[in-house]
């Protein structure tokens, strides 16, 4: 497994909420759904992406360009990573007219519901079915424990211009995300996994991009093969010892270089990767947990239910009737 491929793993979109949204200036949407992955793109016209911390002075004036905020433009992507709230808006200085909670629910800025008043057509939503401003949105609802990795590895807002983004999943999804038919809302799903996959390929090899320890680790010769054998076969009875022996060196010198790198020891790193595949096990299959245990590596359904709770605070079945119910 490359380093992309393990990083990328998690988007699997189920149900996810997508839509065109067509906006006439002025207008200023408030996002406070703690979804934790949306993703915009421009189609037609200019929007603002405006984040809580520190975005505006103590008399309400918006600050310089800069600071968080991100202005998108025809063509140009942006991801927001969840649950950290924010605006988006034609101008940093237009009120919100309208705020996005948990469960797609939409209210005025006064508490009052609007949901259904700006619905527009087939997944499309905003003021004005022709209006200057036209952005695809998709919103994960969810989160899934391997792409817990993937989200601490992101920054709460990213863009990537359209001078270096050029996706030809845009059109298809402009054509898609309006019609009405069996079986469109599983294509919705697999179309917006692409573009943020193809997206997040093209923000990880961009100097800014932040990448987690244990994704850089990947291109040490030693901890990345250490990596590479832990991720594509975690159910194999791995000690330091042996994967010490695989990497080509001693135990001690694996164990030094490995914490250094990834931040934590190799048993440690094998652990929390079994048991986010156990949790994504649980929320993506109907397996026994002992089909699951000796998936992931662990000999019984006790002892991956032991170190589950530990890590989790819940027990798998707990885990899976959360997920259930969500």
């Amino acid at each position: 497994m490359d380093a992309l491929a393990g990083l990328l793993e998690g988007p699997r979109a189920r149900g996810a909420f997508m839509i065109r949204a067509c906006f006439e200036p002025p207008w200023s949407i408030r996002v406070e759904d703690r979804a934790p992955l949306t993703v915009m793109v421009m189609v037609r016209g200019d929007a603002w992406l405006i984040p809580d911390q520190g975005e505006r002075s103590e008399m309400g004036v918006p600050p310089a360009e800069g600071r968080g905020r991100i202005r998108l433009r025809p063509g140009d992507l942006a991801i927001a990573r969840g649950p950290d709230p924010y605006t988006c808006a034609d101008d940093p200085a237009t009120a919100p007219q309208a705020l996005i909670l948990p469960g797609a629910e939409c209210r005025y800025p006064d508490g009052r519901s609007l949901n259904g008043s700006m619905d527009l057509g087939v997944r499309t939503w905003g003021d004005r079915l022709g209006g200057s401003a036209v952005m695809l949105i998709g919103t994960y609802l969810w989160q899934g424990e391997i792409s817990g990795r993937l989200l601490n590895a992101l920054p709460p807002l990213l863009s990537l211009p359209a001078e270096v983004w050029d996706c030809p999943l845009t059109p298809y999804l402009m054509e898609e995300i309006v019609r009405d038919e069996p079986g469109q809302e599983v294509v919705l799903d697999r179309l917006l996994d692409l573009l943020v996959i193809a997206a997040l390929r093209a923000w990880f090899s961009r100097p800014e991009a932040a990448a987690p320890a244990w994704y850089r680790a990947l291109a040490d010769p030693v901890v990345g093969r250490v990596l590479r054998l832990v991720q594509d076969d975690p159910a194999h009875p791995w000690t330091v010892a042996s994967l010490a022996a695989k990497a080509g060196v001693s135990r001690a010198a694996l164990g030094r270089r490995f914490t250094e790198l990834v931040g934590e020891p190799p048993m440690t790193y094998l652990t929390g990767w079994r048991l986010a595949l156990a949790a994504d096990a649980l929320r993506d299959t109907d397996g026994t947990l002992d089909a699951i245990a000796r998936q992931v590596g662990y000999g019984s359904a006790f002892a991956l239910s032991s170190a589950f709770k530990r890590v989790y605070g819940v027990s798998p079945q707990e885990h899976r009737a959360r997920v259930v119910v969500g």
